[in-house]
């Protein structure tokens, strides 16, 4: 079985919520990504989303923009990205999403992709700006070695548009809960607990939600919602925060994941039917 669906499967059992956590492979540079990475699935990440950095985001907003450009600043590529999903998979069993935009994948060929991200232990794939229409090529290299393709929903998206994302998809479904790019801040969270209640009921994928979620407390409020959270800004802007003292990197990220562990935990709900 998949390790995304063996952890989903797993956490419900037990009445817990996911936390995913996504950082930017290679930044600051790649052996301070691969030491971040191990401690930060140690202190509780359940799953984790890694970046492949790219020149020309259309949905990361400044934060991870700016992680993007000193990864690539240090020779990070997609190549890069899944020898470095390989390290961190000889150190944690933990699941591996290569979250991408579909321009580097496409230019690596998608049979090359598939294949080695198979080989480096990668469980699931989340291509930003590949509509469902779009994606049976890459759905079709990736089946054969049994990597989910994970999809994303906007708070707009339409209980009609969620069937068409849920088709053929695996893993879990990435809920946006605000309009705009990444980032922390500025949630409604009874429009957010609304509309997550209505995907639950339209998608028979564990449902995330992610944007804008920085503290244990934004942990503790949504996690009820759905069947995980998904933190990313909040962990990027540690890595840049800190830039200037790598060596201590691993353990402030660290930190920052066990906060959101606890809150996750604290009002951590089972699933209604």
């Amino acid at each position: 079985m998949n390790r995304i669906d063996t952890t989903f499967s797993t956490l419900a059992a037990q009445g817990r919520k996911a936390l995913v956590g996504f950082l930017t492979a290679g930044d600051p540079d790649h052996d301070t990504s691969l030491a971040i990475l191990r401690q930060a699935c140690a202190a509780g990440l359940d799953v984790v989303e890694l970046g492949v950095p790219f020149s020309d985001p259309t949905a990361d907003g400044p934060v991870i923009q700016r992680a993007s450009q000193r990864a690539l600043k240090t020779g990070a590529s997609l190549s890069r990205t899944i020898a470095l999903a390989a390290e961190l998979r000889r150190a944690a069993d933990t699941p591996i999403v290569l979250f991408s935009y579909y321009n580097p994948i496409f230019k690596y060929g998608l049979a090359r992709t598939a294949k080695e991200a198979a080989a480096a232990g990668v469980d699931g794939m989340l291509v930003v700006d590949l509509p469902p229409e779009e994606a049976g090529p890459l759905a079709a290299a990736l089946g054969p070695f049994g990597i989910h393709l994970i999809r994303l929903a906007a708070p707009t998206t339409t209980p009609e548009r969620l069937r068409k994302l849920a088709t053929g998809a695996g893993g879990f479904l990435y809920l946006i809960t605000r309009l705009g790019v990444t980032g922390t801040g500025g949630l409604d969270f009874e429009a957010v607990k609304r509309h997550a209640a209505e995907v639950r009921a339209a998608v028979p994928l564990p449902v995330c939600l992610g944007f804008g979620i920085s503290s244990g407390e934004d942990a503790a409020t949504l996690a009820p919602l759905a069947d995980g959270i998904v933190v990313g800004s909040a962990l990027v802007s540690l890595v840049e925060r800190h830039a200037a003292t790598p060596g201590e990197l691993p353990a402030i990220v660290a930190a920052k994941v066990r906060e959101l562990r606890a809150g996750a935990d604290r009002t951590s709900l089972r699933r209604t039917p």
